[in-house]
């Protein structure tokens, strides 16, 4: 399927990169803002996050949202919402002709290629550790098996940049493998830190018996 183009698609430029499967807590208080995600919510339809960091006069890649719940409705218009992430987009042009920011965007889509099975084993591997490692938890064989590369780092804080450098990604084979070393680089930050806490407790000196 081509790559599709769509005029007058909302954008909402964030200190944030959001990626595919995540979820965003958002408030809305700006008239223009209020405006735009009152505007989705009547048609049904997606506005996008931009990361307001990268540099305008590249072209941005940015990601899709749907608005998954309406927390609260103030009596000023406010908003609390959570919305989700779907697909992401790159940012051809910005339109100034809206009550609110908006652009010509591009949905883009992955470059055609045949998945590696040994890189998404290897991710859910790293994965896996992460999560035991900074919860305890073990994640279920099955719910690791349908997770892609996006739906994993959309349960881990990483930094924009990373962030961003997945998003711009168009291969699934390629985001593996770049998930998997952040996963593993993350893993190794939690080992140093608890090793430091223990160091920390014991005041310096090793506790026998």
């Amino acid at each position: 399927m081509p790559d599709r183009v769509v005029q007058d698609f909302p954008i909402f430029p964030l200190g944030l990169v959001a990626l595919p499967h995540e979820y965003v807590p958002l408030h809305i208080f700006e008239e223009r803002y209020r405006t735009m995600i009152n505007e989705c919510l009547e048609r049904g339809s997606e506005f996008g996050i931009v990361w307001a960091g990268e540099d305008p006069e590249e072209p941005r890649t940015g990601c899709a949202m749907e608005v998954a719940r309406v927390l609260e409705r103030m009596d000023d218009g406010r908003l609390n919402i959570l919305a989700k992430g779907t697909r992401p987009f790159r940012v051809i042009e910005t339109q100034d002709d809206l009550p609110y920011p908006a652009a010509t965007v591009e949905f883009v889509e992955d470059v055609g290629e045949e998945a590696d099975q040994d890189a998404a084993q290897t991710a859910h591997e790293a994965y896996r550790a992460l999560v035991e490692q900074a919860t305890d938890n073990e994640p279920e064989d099955e719910d690791l098996e349908v997770m892609d590369a996006y739906a994993m780092a959309a349960t881990v804080e990483f930094g924009l940049e990373a962030k961003q450098g997945l998003l711009d990604l168009r291969s699934e084979n390629a985001r593996l493998r770049l998930v998997t070393r952040l996963f593993r680089a993350a893993t190794k930050r939690l080992e140093f830190i608890e090793k430091a806490q223990v160091r920390a407790r014991s005041n310096g000196k090793v506790r026998f018996g």
